[in-house]
């Protein structure tokens, strides 16, 4: 495990679940879809897909997946790089990849690209989010490679434009690729949060 991804087991143990609220706008999946989320972390998104689908959750941190675990009991939950995915090729309806991606450096990125095409079905789908370069903290911390910025925990974060995830989905079609802002209150002042949404389907 690589430094940038033993600081997401660290951030887990010392601070419990990290991410708040609901996910919305989750897209319909038929009922029994079998679906990959990569980078599960504490089951917030695993929490929201629909009881219907037969769904596993993949991460780095083993204090996550114990998170996990108590939010959704139904998940297979693995522990593994989402580079070098331990599943056969062709085995999922979906794979879901949100804000996952961003914490790579671009070898990790490029591998988490091959891997999510391989084992998606032919029709299957990929959906995909991750800050963009518009977003409030793009730029902050210091900078390891070009748009991609560590923090001081650790974490990695990197900040993509549209063309730079239809290059790295190269090998899907990209049905829909769009930035989706909104505001973010800190302080009494108004931010901004800008992300990539997009879905690419395997032919």
């Amino acid at each position: 495990m690589d430094s940038h991804q033993k600081a997401w087991d660290k951030d887990y143990t010392s601070r419990g679940r990290l991410w708040g609220g609901g996910v919305k706008d989750l897209p319909a999946l038929p009922e029994g879809s079998f679906v990959l989320e990569l980078g599960c972390g504490d089951g917030k998104t695993l929490s929201a897909l629909p009881g219907g689908c037969r769904v596993v959750g993949l991460d780095v941190s083993p204090q996550a997946l114990l998170l996990a675990s108590q939010v959704r009991a139904d998940a297979n939950l693995i522990l593994a790089d989402v580079g070098y995915l331990p599943l056969r090729k062709e085995s999922f309806d979906a794979v879901f990849a949100f804000h996952v991606t961003g914490h790579l450096l671009i070898a990790g990125r490029c591998a988490l690209a091959r891997e999510a095409a391989r084992v998606l079905v032919p029709g299957g789908r990929l959906f995909f989010r991750d800050f963009c370069d518009l977003d409030m903290r793009a730029g902050q911390g210091v900078e390891v490679e070009p748009g991609t910025f560590r923090r001081g925990s650790g974490v990695l974060t990197h900040y993509f434009t549209e063309d730079e995830v239809k290059v790295l989905f190269c090998s899907l079609w990209p049905a829909s690729i769009s930035t989706y802002c909104w505001k973010m209150r800190v302080k009494g002042e108004d931010h901004l949060r800008a992300e990539v949404q997009a879905v690419f389907l395997k032919s």
